[in-house]
């Protein structure tokens, strides 16, 4: 019994699998239908009537099989498509067209475990790309695999029919494991996430965001998106930088309101205090002008009459009042000679 590679193992050097192209016409399609083999794990590739000998070795097919050379390099043309198969114990054909005869067909995914579990050295064969396998060809196959497509439209181009061919064969044959391309994730425990639900706890607290009177279920909830998210260490660590950063922007924005208030507080004590002066400056004012009126009413005038009772010879002459403008200084009083 033929043993094939288990679940993650390397594919052994003579692989028994071998893909057979019938009358190839394009060199691309060879170099890429190489490259679709080689990925999966397989090396086998054999031509039967290529449309030219050397299709697989020109500039195209090297392009096209992009780093898989040495499968082009190690290929066979052949005549016929019983040279093809020798060695084969399963021979598969592929045909998308209904047929009233012939093998029966099966989806890819549901027959080749079964073949791989037998341990089959098996073929797989492929017609041209314009026209499918013949008739004949298909004949002389043990099934026939038809890729499941969308029933309004089941072009394949050759290489992509061989690429999932050969996936699902190696599927059948156990696949290869996964590299993980990341490392492994270091979860929080939950003494961290308890942390974390305490430190936002606090935050929103400071924000007015969470009343701690009435705190409903909040942090429950919190919890629970946590435990379903599955936190690392250092998301829950990028998570507690955020709830620092809140916090600090809400102190900052308390401290600005504090000094706007100050400001605006020793701003209306300021403008009192100026209304006070003015108006004490107004009652100055009016008292000075008041006092200037009083002034001018106690000065009497040069034709007022003398107080009755009191002779003119012997009153006292009153203190002259100061010449107002635009009027004619007063004239000195006569001496009077003592006789």
């Amino acid at each position: 019994m033929t043993q094939h590679p288990g679940h993650g193992g390397a594919p052994p050097a003579a692989d028994p699998t071998t893909f057979v192209l019938v009358e190839p016409s394009h060199a691309g399609n060879v170099g890429a239908a190489a490259r679709a083999i080689k990925v999966m794990g397989f090396g086998r590739l054999v031509l039967v009537r290529p449309r030219r000998e050397d299709l697989h070795r020109g500039p195209e097919a090297a392009a096209l099989a992009s780093g898989a050379t040495d499968v082009l390099d190690a290929a066979r043309c052949v005549a016929t498509l019983a040279q093809a198969l020798q060695g084969a114990t399963l021979v598969c054909a592929t045909a998308m067209t209904p047929r009233d005869f012939g093998p029966p067909t099966h989806a890819p995914r549901h027959f080749l475990p079964g073949a791989a579990a037998a341990g089959h050295a098996v073929a797989f064969v492929f017609g041209p790309e314009r026209t499918g396998l013949a008739n004949d060809d298909v004949y002389g196959c043990h099934a026939c695999l038809s890729i499941p497509t969308h029933p309004d439209y089941g072009s394949l181009n050759l290489a992509q029919a061989v690429q999932l061919i050969a996936y699902e064969w190696r599927q059948a044959l156990g696949g290869f494991d996964v590299t993980a391309r990341t490392a492994p994730a270091r979860w929080a425990d939950a003494a961290a996430v308890q942390g974390l639900l305490e430190h936002w706890q606090r935050t929103l607290v400071q924000i007015g965001f969470l009343d701690p009177a009435a705190p409903k279920k909040l942090l429950p909830r919190l919890n629970q998106l946590l435990n379903r998210a599955q936190v690392t260490e250092e998301e829950v660590h990028i998570l507690r930088g955020i709830a620092r950063a809140a916090a600090q922007a809400a102190q900052g924005a308390q401290g600005a309101q504090g000094a706007h208030g100050a400001q605006g507080a020793q701003g209306a004590q300021g403008a009192h205090g100026a209304q006070g002066a003015q108006g004490a400056q107004g009652a100055q004012g009016a008292q000075g002008a008041q006092g200037a009126q009083g002034a001018q009413v106690a000065w009497p005038t040069a034709n007022a009459p003398v107080a009755a009772g009191v002779g003119t010879a012997d009153a006292a002459p009153p203190p002259a009042r100061p010449a107002q403008p635009g009027e004619p200084a007063p004239a000195a009083a006569p001496t009077r000679k003592q006789g």
